[in-house]
């Protein structure tokens, strides 16, 4: 727990909710779902609810996983990092979704760290980076990536080699900026978040005008970095926001509702 507790953000079930049922609306059919960071199942509960749905989930916290197991005895839950999923469940999942961790901390996968794949390399390096290029891996071709992760994901500069590969492979669906007290009173916890939906497909055309904006990072008046595809503020959801320093000391946007 105390090595998790830096990383892990438990996420209100109604936003969970409203994403699955947006796309049960859609006619979107999971068969095999994927929850490579499952804590105590909410996205389990929301992706296969009313379906006929295999699912695998991965939670690597020993308590968590525990109850995990008395909550979803009819799922494959394995008590293990994402990086120990076998390489033969590449590109067979329907849909991969979670709030996925974040932070600095490095992720062993030699087929990442030994890839000729730049943009690989630079993800080992980075949990939240880590998550989306190996859960893009597993996804099958018009499966569909639905992740909550930190603004980081889309703000850093440096992130863009990370944003380009996702791009290169993958249909933008959707991305949008969520208010930082989304989680206060669900997790206890102030955090900037972002929805991001991802659909595969490795043989796609030239970027589109948006999908070229979601690499790219650009300076605020404020002196910090925000993505560019939140250049209008249309996909920002905020009724109020003040300009403050975060945990490490830097100035940072933050967004409320």
């Amino acid at each position: 727990m105390k090595s998790s507790v830096l990383t892990a953000f438990y996420t209100p079930p109604q936003v969970i909710d409203a994403i699955s049922e947006t796309l049960r609306e859609s006619d979107v059919n999971i068969q095999k779902f994927l929850e490579p960071s499952a804590g105590i199942g909410s996205f389990i509960q929301s992706f296969s609810e009313n379906q006929q749905t295999k699912v695998t989930a991965y939670e690597k916290d020993l308590l968590t996983s525990k109850i995990l197991k008395h909550l979803y005895p009819e799922s494959n839950i394995r008590v293990s990092g994402f990086e120990e999923i076998p390489e033969k469940e590449q590109n067979s999942y329907d849909v991969v979704a979670s709030n996925i961790p974040f932070g600095d901390t490095s992720v062993f996968d030699l087929t990442f760290s030994r890839s000729k794949d730049p943009a690989k390399i630079q993800a080992a390096r980075s949990i939240h980076n880590y998550f989306f290029l190996k859960g893009n891996d597993m996804l099958r071709e018009g499966g569909l990536q639905v992740f909550i992760t930190s603004q980081g994901i889309l703000n850093s500069p440096n992130n863009e080699p990370i944003r380009r590969a996702l791009m290169k492979s993958n249909h933008l669906v959707s991305v949008v900026r969520l208010p930082n007290n989304l989680f206060t009173e669900y997790a206890g916890t102030e955090v900037g978040s972002d929805l991001i939906i991802l659909q595969k497909n490795t043989a796609k055309q030239p970027l589109s005008e948006l999908e070229e904006l979601f690499c790219q990072s650009r300076q605020t008046k404020y002196d910090t970095s925000s993505n560019a595809f939140f250049r209008d503020g249309t996909r920002v959801i905020h009724t109020d926001r003040k300009i403050d320093t975060d945990p490490y000391g830097k100035t940072c946007n933050y967004l409320y509702a």
